[in-house]
């Protein structure tokens, strides 16, 4: 039993004849009757009795009529609830964000979003990129805000900005009011960095390789703003995008000219799964 089996005899009932019936379900007429008659041979009764060119429903077709009708007014029912689902404006939004971007561009897309869809939940969740990936996989989160590189093929990144990396100087420092320096310049300083876990600390380390740099670490922490107040008080340098760049911070900050020293943020998602509509929004909202 087919749908628009059911569709057709619905049809045929109320128009009474088969033409018209074609004609109201935009279908051929012999195929329209083609598919009545599989029906009646599914059900093993006949549902009309075809009088020469007079048409009577039978006391089986009255009998299944009511049936037919309800079943497609369930499933009209079940469209226009999908339907209503998709275009919804109070749907839930659950998003992750890693520490070094978080207090610095989550506000922005928050406050717009929160302006144009006054009645969705928003949901923000600040962790490392690995917790978040995971958060990703077992649908915790529906979208993710990270840094790259991502290794995971199972994630479908969405480019957001690209920013450069800036050497964190003490005001006194030689090189301060440089306009440019490469991580070359640095060798031989002591860095405070932040630590194992942050993304941007990898990305950091992986700059400082590709420049043949090792650093000497004598501070991590988990925030720029303790790592600006070390640099400040001349225990060491460090590295920061832009960003996360704090003028009242008592440093200098220098652009880095190496090639490497660069940071891509992505919006990340779970490679093939579906969003409603207040997610598709703020996924919308955040891109350039």
């Amino acid at each position: 039993m087919e749908f628009h089996q059911l569709r057709y005899v619905c049809a045929i009932a109320e128009t009474g004849n088969f033409s018209r019936a074609a004609e109201r379900c935009q279908v051929a007429q012999p195929s329209l009757s083609q598919q009545v008659l599989k029906l009646e041979e599914d059900l093993g009764v006949k549902l009309f009795d075809r009088l020469g060119r007079s048409l009577r429903i039978t006391e089986a077709g009255r009998a299944f009529l009511p049936h037919a009708r309800s079943i497609l007014h369930q499933m009209e029912a079940a469209r226009a609830s999908v339907a209503g689902k998709s275009k919804d404006v109070r749907g839930s939004v659950a998003v992750g964000v890693i520490p070094t971007i978080a207090p610095y561009l989550m506000p922005r897309y928050t406050a717009a979003f929160a302006r144009k869809y006054p009645e969705a939940r928003l949901r923000i969740v600040e962790e490392t990129t690995p917790v978040l990936v995971e958060s990703l996989r077992n649908l915790s989160i529906d979208l993710a805000v990270l840094a790259l590189p991502l290794r995971h093929k199972d994630l479908e990144c969405i480019p957001l900005l690209t920013e450069p990396m800036f050497a964190v100087l003490p005001k006194d420092h030689p090189r301060a009011s440089a306009q440019t320096l490469s991580l070359k310049d640095l060798r031989g300083e002591t860095f405070v960095m932040l630590r194992d876990g942050h993304c941007f600390r990898d990305l950091s380390l992986a700059a400082c390789s590709h420049a043949r740099v090792t650093p000497r670490i004598a501070f991590e922490s988990g925030q720029f703003r303790s790592l600006f107040g070390m640099v400040a008080a001349g225990m060491g340098v460090s590295l920061v995008p832009q960003m996360a760049m704090d003028r009242s911070a008592g440093c200098a900050y220098v652009r880095l000219s190496d090639a490497r020293a660069a940071r891509t943020v992505v919006a990340a998602t779970l490679r093939g799964r579906s969003f409603n509509h207040m997610q598709q929004a703020f996924l919308r909202g955040i891109q350039p």
